[in-house]
């Protein structure tokens, strides 16, 4: 007879023992993580929990993974535990949702040290280069039927337009018009245009047809965990819950971008996934790479701005220091340098020093000292997110953010 509970309450039993282990990490120390998205408490997962989950010891780490409340600014398809179900039992280099619990979870923990810290930017290298075109081939090769289904007024496999205008009607009316009653003002000081993202909307863009497959979205330094092992260095994809489901060429974009490669990377990068693609059968979705990336890659660089700016506001102390301020100037000046061609624009976006001034200005506005609620992340806004699990002390090990992108 099995030692184990009934599957009902042994859920509960999961839950009610991850929860006391996450509100002791006060007094057991441990590492957390915090992206833009989540904050991530490395723990080990005790004797009772390993037994419940089957681990082979309670000094296995975890990952106990809250949601912070964030500013919205891509769609979620899936509850990320539905999409690393689906992956899981084909690629045998992501974490596994140990226990799902709804306003929270609890991961793998995935050994290793994050890309972001072992190279923040500059060249990566051409073996790591060919290991993302690899996991971008056995990506795609996840089929259609393994994964959960999409909502009924999501695009359809192949329509490549429809999925790019359906993301940029997200970024418009999610991302930049819900969030103007609190940034619209420093939008405008910055000299985003009004119909910066509007214009994907309006544009005939006729893309050819691809086939649609699963997408990561977010495959960037902070997202990618590097571990050595005797066979070599093992580069693993973590943080799925921004996994979509349309055309690849979208999933390349956003790679290129987050990644930051020079020129020289990006054109090694992008042959490499072409090849790793064709050899793996799917020629067909490497349909007009040339003609067609184009306007993934203006896309992204045009529906980041909103983000970029509204992080770099939001990312103010309550007691901003002139180094703040002009840290927050400089994101916002690369963000606007990095749309301005993308925005068919042939003027200078606004320099660094304007910038600053928008940010001032903006803070003495909406900052504590305005009567706004000082918040809590450096992603929190005005779109209320999942609720946390109840209050974790601060453990007292270390403490670091991954590096720039949308996802952690």
């Amino acid at each position: 007879m099995s030692s184990q509970p009934p599957q009902g309450a042994r859920l509960t039993l999961v839950r009610l023992l991850a929860r006391a282990r996450l509100l002791g990490a006060g007094l057991s120390g441990g590492e957390a993580v915090v992206g833009h998205h989540n904050r991530n408490l490395i723990l080990p997962v005790g004797g009772p929990l390993a037994r419940l989950l089957g681990l082979e010891s309670g000094q296995v780490p975890a990952k106990f993974r809250v949601p912070l409340r964030t500013v919205e600014v891509v769609p979620r398809l899936w509850p990320e535990s539905a999409v690393l179900s689906a992956v899981g039992e084909r690629l045998d280099d992501v974490p596994r949702c140990l226990a799902d619990f709804g306003s929270w979870s609890l991961h793998d923990y995935v050994p290793g040290r994050v890309l972001a810290e072992e190279t923040p930017k500059g060249p990566v290298g051409d073996v790591r280069l060919a290991a993302f075109a690899d996991f971008f081939a056995r990506l795609v090769s996840v089929p259609a039927d393994a994964l959960p289904t999409p909502p009924a007024d999501w695009p359809r496999s192949p329509d490549t337009t429809a999925f790019l205008c359906r993301l940029a009607r997200f970024a418009e009316e999610r991302v930049h018009l819900a969030n103007r009653p609190r940034f619209g003002a420093l939008f405008d000081r910055v000299g985003i245009p009004h119909d910066a993202v509007e214009r994907f909307l309006t544009t005939p863009r006729a893309l050819l047809p691809r086939p649609f497959c699963l997408l990561h979205t977010d495959v960037h330094r902070g997202n990618v965990v590097v571990d050595r092992t005797p066979l070599g260095e093992r580069l693993s994809v973590v943080d799925w819950e921004l996994a979509l489901y349309g055309d690849p060429l979208h999933d390349l974009a956003t790679h290129l971008v987050r990644m930051d490669y020079d020129d020289t990377e990006r054109r090694v990068l992008t042959d490499l996934w072409a090849d790793s693609l064709t050899a793996a059968g799917h020629a067909r979705m490497t349909a007009g790479l040339d003609r067609d990336l184009g306007a993934y890659l203006d896309f992204e660089y045009v529906q980041s701005l909103f983000p970029d700016v509204m992080r770099a506001a939001l990312a103010l102390p309550d007691e901003p220091a002139d180094g703040d301020f002009r840290q927050g100037a400089e994101r916002v000046h690369r963000a606007l340098r990095r749309a301005w061609g993308p925005l068919g624009r042939t003027d200078e976006p606004i320099g660094e020093q304007q910038a600053e001034a928008a940010l001032r200005a903006w803070h003495a506005d909406h900052g504590p000292g305005a009567g706004s609620r000082p918040p809590s992340h450096p992603d929190t806004a005005t779109s209320p997110g999942p609720p946390a699990p109840g209050p974790a002390p601060a453990p007292r090990g270390a403490v670091r953010r991954t590096a720039a992108g949308a996802g952690a």
